[in-house]
């Protein structure tokens, strides 16, 4: 095959026994912890809604290591978010619940990184929210845990810490729209792959980052994820 250009390559996230995972789709859910639903204005157990990332957002950082990111450009109020993110190693249409684990290949931690102040602008104008959410490095993740060393994970502490400072605080058991119910529901929408990336929501606690900060975000059973926001 003549291509007009070399095409890059895959988008990979590493996984803990050393391997490479290579991402197909990012899909994130939004407002699906209770008190982050309340904190951006909403409230209630409202049905599931979803937003996309293009796959090279990925920001891998490897186990151990302190990722960095840059600080984006047209943003004054960058926004952590932190968020247990399941990683697909089959796929299928229609899922159902009861059957989605037999999908989930591993986990790990990540951050949806967010322009707010973008994202609040085309909220108001009505239009879609893209420049907030899928710039380049907006999804920081950490190394994949195989699903066959942790097992299921429905329960667990995920915190965020800023310069040392706890910001966000919740359990996976907190979740409005479980795992399950998610890849359900997203499998409603769309043909779920191998390679999938799934962004399951934060909890409360969001809120503002500057060039210089250090962030440390926690899951229980999955270790740390260690980032430093750099100059733009």
């Amino acid at each position: 095959m003549s291509f007009v250009f070399q095409p890059p390559s895959a988008a990979t996230v590493p996984v803990t026994d050393g391997r490479s995972f290579p991402v197909h789709r990012i899909y994130c859910v939004g407002r699906n912890y209770a008190e982050h639903a309340i904190e951006m204005g909403h409230t209630g157990r409202e049905p599931p809604f979803f937003f996309m990332k293009p796959a090279d957002a990925v920001l891998p950082v490897a186990e151990g290591d302190l990722g960095r990111m840059a600080y984006p450009p047209l943003t004054q109020n960058l926004h952590h978010e932190i968020e247990l993110v399941v990683a697909l190693g089959s796929g299928g249409r229609d899922v159902p619940a009861e059957r989605a684990a037999e999908l989930i290949w591993g986990y790990a931690i990540g951050l949806d990184m967010t322009r707010r102040d973008l994202q609040n602008e085309m909220k108001k104008q009505g239009r879609p929210w893209c420049i907030g959410k899928a710039f380049e490095h907006s999804a920081p993740i950490g190394a994949i845990h195989p699903k066959a060393t942790t097992g299921e994970l429905t329960r667990g502490a995920i915190t965020l810490d800023v310069n040392g400072q706890r910001r966000q605080t919740g359990d996976l058991s907190d979740l409005i729209w479980s795992v399950n119910e998610t890849i359900a529901a997203l499998s409603r929408a769309w043909t779920l792959a191998p390679g999938d990336l799934i962004y399951t929501g934060t909890p409360a606690g969001v809120g503002a980052v500057m060039a210089g900060d250090t962030l440390v975000g926690a899951i229980e059973g999955l270790g740390e994820l260690r980032l430093a926001i750099g100059a733009e």
